[in-house]
């Protein structure tokens, strides 16, 4: 099967996937909200305020990343944003968390993007001690989520005093009348191998594992959501051992996590590929007391990968793969080299 017939295949599994996500019963009176992210790639703006790790990242840099380019990428972004609806969410995500931003400026331009000025969308940041300079941050819809606490949590390795990375931003607020908690997450990245660098990732499981914990402790009710580029599969030691992220929503406990991305991926869906293997880094896992049954009054119902024609480079050598800003050195004026996930939390009206 050549690569055309892949990426043929692959869009046909997705369209059959999103046609059977969930729907409202017949008469049903409830409200649904769309819990997002979005890794939106190297999204610097042109001053080099970090030496030789943002000069790429500049005028003068190998990238040679100037105004034009810089707004390209922001006008972009913004409609992809833009496109993230679906029936039953027409105003967009509720909250949609984001990494590889370089600081708060790039997402107050990117919510004054034309393609969802309209959406009023508000900033989360924090700025971490990352080498490159790189956060995570959250975007929220006042009128479907208010923000209560933010705090954020630095990841410290055993044996590596030095090592710096993204913080886990952990941003509790009411999406109607019921409380959720969500952790963004950019966990370490593979650097020097799979296995070599997979306690990494396992530290920052279990980072985020003690937060939500600390969390339930203080409210059992409250729905938790750990997104992010988590570098990890749903299937890796990270997310099923030691987030205890089960495939299976029936086979789900108190205290541990559903991984709807896991079934996806099975299914042939992807948000990153590597070496023409799709992968889905982008999770979204959500706990015990947001499925069906649980304590919290809102109700996990679906997920999808949005991979829409505009956001795969359209022909080439990368056909059918995210279409990204550069390739290969050139800048292409594409999106990201991931796709954006989501998932659907429904909340009955009372």
């Amino acid at each position: 099967m050549n690569r055309k017939q892949i990426c043929l295949l692959f869009a046909a599994v997705f369209f059959c996937l999103a046609s059977a996500l969930p729907a409202l019963a017949q008469n049903e009176r409830a409200r649904v909200y769309g819990v997002a992210f979005y890794n939106l790639e190297n999204l610097f703006d042109t001053i080099n305020n970090n030496g030789k790790y943002d000069l790429e990242f500049s005028p003068e840099g190998s990238k040679a990343w100037n105004g034009q380019k810089y707004w390209k990428k922001i006008n972009n972004m913004a409609y992809a944003i833009s496109r993230m609806t679906t029936k039953t969410t027409p105003d967009g995500p509720a909250v949609i968390g984001v990494s590889e931003i370089e600081n708060i400026t790039v997402l107050q331009d990117l919510v004054k993007a034309e393609a969802i000025a309209d959406k009023g969308y508000k900033i989360v940041h924090h700025d971490s001690p990352d080498v490159r300079g790189v956060d995570v941050g959250l975007l929220y819809n006042p009128k479907q989520f208010r923000v209560l606490t933010v705090t954020n949590h630095r990841l410290n390795v055993p044996g590596k005093p030095n090592f710096k990375t993204r913080d886990q931003m952990c941003v509790v607020g009411l999406m109607g009348r019921d409380r959720v908690a969500i952790i963004v997450n950019h966990w370490p990245s593979r650097r020097g191998g799979t296995e070599q660098s997979s306690y990494l990732r396992e530290a920052a499981a279990a980072l985020s594992k003690q937060i939500a914990d600390s969390l339930l402790q203080i409210d059992p009710k409250m729905g938790i959501v750990i997104m992010g580029d988590l570098n990890d599969s749903p299937s890796d030691r990270s997310v099923t051992q030691v987030l205890s992220a089960r495939k299976n929503a029936k086979e789900v406990k108190a205290g541990e996590f559903f991984n709807p991305m896991w079934k996806l991926l099975d299914d042939g869906i992807g948000s990153y590929i590597y070496r023409g293997r799709w992968d889905l880094f982008d999770q979204i896992i959500l706990s015990y007391n947001l499925l069906d049954g649980g304590a919290n009054g809102l109700t996990f119902i679906g997920a999808k990968v949005y991979n829409d024609d505009f956001l795969r480079a359209p022909d080439g050598k990368y056909e059918g793969y995210p279409l990204r800003t550069f390739s290969e050195g050139a800048f292409i004026g594409g999106y990201s080299d991931h796709f954006p996930t989501e998932i659907f939390l429904k909340q009955v009206v009372k």
